[in-house]
């Protein structure tokens, strides 16, 4: 870690603790901002296995929240695109909008990041990770993030955290909310929420378009890279009495997204496909009841939920590829409480059964990929306990037992815990371990005509043990926020390709023998992630608010730089807001450092590296009644040429416009 950022770390602390004032509160790691409307004392689901969720001030890990404000204020179409202000984070899009898009935390692999859609486990069971080009934002959500190893309370994928899409309940957000926009590179949608509740039952419906033509992603290229993107939910709970509710979520998402390949020759740039496209669509379901006893100090929690997931590929307008994936998850959780003055304790036990059920539907080929339908099931024990003592201190354990039908059974743990040094300083730290277990491509294979890759059975699941310490602070009475964490893991048993493998690998009886060979592997030598999150917000007047975030990551596999992993990376978001609330204007500034990515034009692939940019985002909305209001943006201002992913252009500048109605 670079000595000036060691300095500037350690005097912020300093200097914020000699400021703060007596009485003031503490705040959690990285709200988005209080003028958002985030709050230390917001209660989060996604922190713990309890059944009724735990306050973030009360959590020694980092968590931030993005509020439904600051979806609402930054007018954020695509989620992954408000995940650039959150510390630790980093997001890739190939492509334009509707292009795969992968997030890492804290320099892990995408694929171990879990995210969670109303609680709901939302990656591809195919692939074993969620594309974060299909989802996009309400805007009455907020958004949870939980950084580093997890596993301890959710399983495999949370090696390097969670995130979680939270839509409000009718009861939470209740009316009708309708917006339509359209600008740049003919681009229209909009979005329409009816939500309500009465007699014990609450509901909330919701649907979301978003179309464009594009824009020329090919350099050099003439082809238009364009996408359809959609959304319908609902949200409906209900109380059978004071003890019992029942809660159920239904989801479908669709993507049509036009793509290009890539050249495996020089220059290796993108190349112009006409009549290719990628089509995906997801329906997700949950089921639950919650029961509580003993006046609320022992609840229950039985829940159900699901996956099923489609996708097909297509190139010269012909079908070449596809997969589905289907996941079944049934919970239970319980929770005991014990209240001793100014001492808690809080017992949590949970059961998970899970099972996946996945096919490659390519079509037949030489060479083509397994199409066997396979399954496998895990089994997942959870105990947890937590202590707090007042408002002072706290600390907490977890551990995770699995049974799995492929893999050796694992055992996984957290502890974290938080110590309030004063009225004005936090002290946390939180340390754990995570796994993840190989996806479908990896131990079966998929197609590659023209360079087989054949799966290897004999995968180990990745492996990683990682840990944080922390301070949050807070000065002149709640109006500034800082919050700084240095982070610390280690990932072992990494599996990647192993390309120009042994012929024999891929021969298969009646077929000519390959030319080439690939298949996975995993690594003997460990990857390294280190670095250090700081955040910081300011009410810097009854008009203005700030909040900014900054990351420095150290990411590397056997001592190199990993790819997509900028070792820098910033956010600034400025807000103003008219007196009485009859407006408001947000600048954004998002840095992203420069970065290396692969070149596979050349074999085996080199490494390229990709300039840092710095994006400039402005957003305005203005009342025209209480009902109806005018908003527009202009997004990538200052026209800044870049690429996230090697070979594929980025969008120039676009500005939009709309109308939103609220009743």
């Amino acid at each position: 870690m670079p000595r000036y950022l060691v300095r500037a770390s350690l005097t912020a602390l300093v200097i914020a603790t000699a400021w703060t004032r007596p009485g003031a509160a503490i705040a959690a790691d990285a709200p988005s901002g209080k003028a958002s409307g985030a709050t230390v004392e917001d209660l989060l689901v996604t922190g713990t296995r309890s059944p009724d969720g735990v306050a973030a001030d009360k959590l020694g890990a980092s968590v931030t929240v993005v509020t439904a404000q600051d979806l609402e204020d930054r007018q954020i179409r695509i989620v992954s695109d408000v995940l650039r202000d959150v510390p630790g984070i980093s997001v890739s899009r190939t492509g334009g909008v509707g292009g795969f898009t992968q997030v890492r935390v804290r320099g892990a692999e995408s694929n171990h990041v879990l995210t969670l859609i109303d609680g709901i486990k939302a990656s591809d069971p195919f692939f074993g990770e969620f594309d974060y080009a299909t989802l996009l934002a309400d805007d009455v959500a907020r958004v949870e993030v939980m950084r580093g190893p997890q596993s301890a309370i959710y399983g495999s994928d949370a090696i390097g955290g969670v995130i979680n899409y939270i839509t409000p309940t009718g009861r939470e957000a209740p009316g009708l909310r309708l917006r339509a926009e359209g600008g740049s590179m003919g681009t229209y949608g909009g979005a329409a929420r009816a939500a309500g509740y009465a007699n014990g039952f609450d509901y909330a419906v919701s649907g979301g378009y978003q179309a464009t033509d594009g824009y020329k992603v090919a350099p050099g290229g003439a082809r238009d890279i364009g996408s359809r993107l959609g959304s319908l939910a609902a949200k409906l709970g209900y109380d059978v009495s004071p003890r019992l509710r029942l809660r159920a979520v239904v989801r479908w998402t669709s993507t049509d997204a036009d793509s290009n390949g890539q050249s495996f020759s020089p220059p290796g740039f993108a190349t112009d496909s006409p009549g290719s496209s990628t089509k995906a669509t997801s329906v997700y379901g949950f089921a639950g009841a919650d029961y509580q006893l003993m006046d609320g100090r022992w609840t229950h929690s039985l829940s159900v939920q699901g996956v099923d997931a489609r996708r097909d590929n297509q190139a010269s307008f012909a079908r070449t590829g596809g997969d589905r994936g289907a996941r079944l998850k049934a919970s239970y959780a319980t929770t005991f409480r014990i209240d001793d003055g100014a001492v808690a304790h809080k017992f949590t036990g949970a059961y998970d059964h899970e099972r996946e059920t996945y096919q490659n539907t390519n079509p037949p080929g030489p060479f083509n990929a397994d199409t066997t339908r396979r399954s496998v099931s895990n089994d997942g024990l959870v105990a947890q306990y937590d202590l707090i003592v007042g408002e002072v201190a706290g600390v907490g354990a977890a551990v995770r037992y699995d049974r799995n039908d492929l893999f050796a059974n694992a055992v996984t743990y957290r502890i974290q815990g938080f110590w309030k040094v004063s009225q004005a300083v936090r002290l946390r730290a939180a340390a754990g371990s995570g796994i993840k277990n190989p996806s479908q491509t990896e131990l079966f294979g998929y197609n590659a005509t023209a360079f087989p890759f054949v799966g290897n059975p004999d995968l180990k699941p990745e492996r990683s043990q990682g840990w944080e310490t922390g301070a949050d602070l807070i000065l002149d009475a709640g109006r500034v926020r800082l919050g700084a964490t240095y982070f610390n893991a280690t990932l072992k048993d990494e599996i990647f390709g192993i390309f120009n493998a042994p012929l024999s690998l891929c021969a298969r009886p009646g077929l000519p023998a390959p030319s080439s060979c690939s298949t996975s592997g995993n690594r003997a030598t460990n990857s390294t992630q280190k670095g250090v999150e700081l955040s910081a917000e300011a009410q810097l007047t009854d008009a203005f608010s700030l909040a900014g975030a900054y990351t420095w990551l150290d990411a590397r596999q056997n001592h190199v730089q990993e790819i997509r992993r900028p070792p820098s990376i910033a956010s600034v978001n400025l807000t103003w807001r008219a007196p009485d609330d009859r407006g408001s204007a947000t600048l954004t500034l998002r840095y992203n450092g420069e970065m290396t990515d692969s070149d596979f034009s050349a074999f085996p692939a080199r490494t390229v590296t990709l300039r840092a940019f710095t994006l400039v985002n402005l957003a305005g909305v203005w009342k025209l009644s209480d009902r109806l209001e005018l908003f527009g943006r202009v997004e990538n201002l200052a026209a800044q040429r870049y690429q996230e992913v090697y070979g594929f252009n980025t969008p120039g500048r676009a500005a939009y416009a709309g109308v939103r109605a609220r009743f």
